[in-house]
């Protein structure tokens, strides 16, 4: 049933300028993101100790990370819904809480099967707080900046990648209890609890379940802050209409137009994951069982993961210049011939160059991709919807982990980039044929 609004949240949030409020948030985010990132890499570097001190082959490193995947794709289809219940701030203060304390468990792992229990449960928990944070962002941040700012916020997150990396060099030498200690880094995303004393819950939420007086509340200190800030703030747009849910569920996302933006989502990401996780999380297991030392391999991570912020960098620099679908298409594509070509060669130098390309231009992609998920659903089906794509994605690399082991052990190493190369490739064509135009857009 249709109310007119009373709080006209929309229009009050797109005339707020970018002030400290807007800088809070991204810094609370931020925090997450790079964690989130961080943890979710941890086994990607520890799996080549795994396989040096105890004893594991790669078909059992493609077990335990399709329990991290079965685990993400959980987390990402509960956690969206959950959020869309109960508030994105405290859905928030959940999965974060559950990411961090299971990858403290990870580095308490005695086997195998205690190992994979773990990473199920952190990427669980990585997967939701993931979605739940893409929301929030897509939801608080004005129109005309969406993207930019949800691409920075990636790129806060992508440091984790070369700082996990760095500290995973450092420490997994150290011995064979080394590996251990990645995954207490992973666990300090706790630290994110000290930042959130002034993270609102988003208006736009309380808006949408009809709950006009939280949400004007909610905006009255938003506007009072920034107004102490920068000044009075231009008049808002008018008032119009939206719809107010108690509860939607996953039905309507295979209803009308949601049905053709949950159909594109969800093979994009699944293609993504395929792409990305078949790079991000094969390469140093690949390099190690290819004759390369484990030191060699966890430097060469560290020098390509480099090109992981500059990547975000970029793509919030671009995110409102094209239409994200277009930046989207083009950046999918040069992934695939920087990884094509990266399978190519174990020339150090070469390496090292085309998997900080591949990390750039994939990194461009992600960025833009969290923004563009967020944006095409309507309020009460966001975080369910952009959750249900993402966790899709993730579900699949249970088997593309599998797929991808297979192909390393029985296909060779040049057929694992082959793989990779055409999921980002098809990935482009389908975004170039049926995606959907964002940018600008009020949500």
């Amino acid at each position: 049933m249709k109310h007119q609004t009373f709080s006209n949240v929309a229009n009050r949030l797109d005339r707020l300028p970018i002030s400290r409020v807007h800088y809070q948030v991204l810094t609370a985010l931020g925090i997450i993101y790079f964690f989130d990132l961080a943890d979710l890499f941890t086994l990607s570097n520890v799996a080549p100790a795994l396989i040096e001190h105890w004893g594991v082959k790669l078909s059992t490193i493609a077990d335990i990370t399709a329990a991290s995947f079965l685990g993400m794709f959980l987390g990402a289809s509960i956690g969206g819904r959950l959020s869309d219940r109960i508030g994105r701030k405290k859905a928030l203060n959940c999965f974060v809480l559950v990411f961090s304390i299971s990858s403290f468990l990870n580095a308490l792992a005695w086997d195998i099967p205690s190992l994979m229990i773990f990473r199920f449960l952190t990427g669980l928990g990585v997967a939701a707080a993931m979605i739940v944070t893409n929301s929030y962002l897509a939801e608080f941040f004005p129109s005309s900046v969406r993207g930019k700012y949800i691409s920075l916020c990636a790129m806060i997150g992508l440091v984790g990648v070369p700082v996990t990396n760095v500290v995973s060099a450092f420490v997994i030498p150290l011995g064979s209890w080394g590996w251990r200690l990645v995954f207490v880094w992973g666990a300090a995303g706790l630290i994110y609890f000290f930042f959130i004393r002034r993270l609102e819950e988003s208006p736009r939420w309380h808006e949408n379940r009809g709950a006009y007086d939280q949400a004007n509340a909610i905006m009255d200190r938003l506007e009072a802050r920034a107004e102490k800030e920068k000044g009075p703030l231009p008049a808002p747009k008018e008032a119009a209409e939206v719809h107010t849910v108690k509860r939607a569920g996953y039905l309507g996302l295979f209803q009308g137009r949601n049905l053709k933006i949950t159909i594109i989502l969800s093979a994009v990401w699944i293609l993504e994951t395929f792409g990305f996780y078949g790079f991000a999380s094969w390469v140093p297991s690949l390099l190690k069982s290819n004759g390369i030392t484990m030191e060699k391999t966890l430097w060469y991570n560290v020098l390509h993961s480099v090109g992981a912020p500059l990547g975000a960098l970029l793509g919030s620099m671009i995110s409102e210049t094209f239409q994200r679908k277009w930046i989207l298409a083009a950046s999918a594509f040069l992934t695939a011939i920087a990884g094509l070509l990266y399978g190519m060669t174990f020339i150090p130098v070469m390496i090292i160059v085309f998997g900080f390309v591949v990390n750039v231009t994939e990194r461009i992609f992600t960025s833009n991709l969290y923004a563009y998920t967020s944006e095409p659903y309507p309020t009460e089906y966001r975080s369910a919807g952009s959750g249900l794509a993402y966790g899709l994605g993730r579900f699949s690399n249970i088997f593309g982990s599998l797929l991808v082991g297979f192909i390393a052990v029985k296909l060779g190493y040049i057929s694992v980039f082959l793989f990779i190369g055409g999921c980002w490739l098809l990935c482009s064509v389908l975004l170039i044929l049926f995606g959907p135009k964002t940018n600008a857009q009020q949500i």
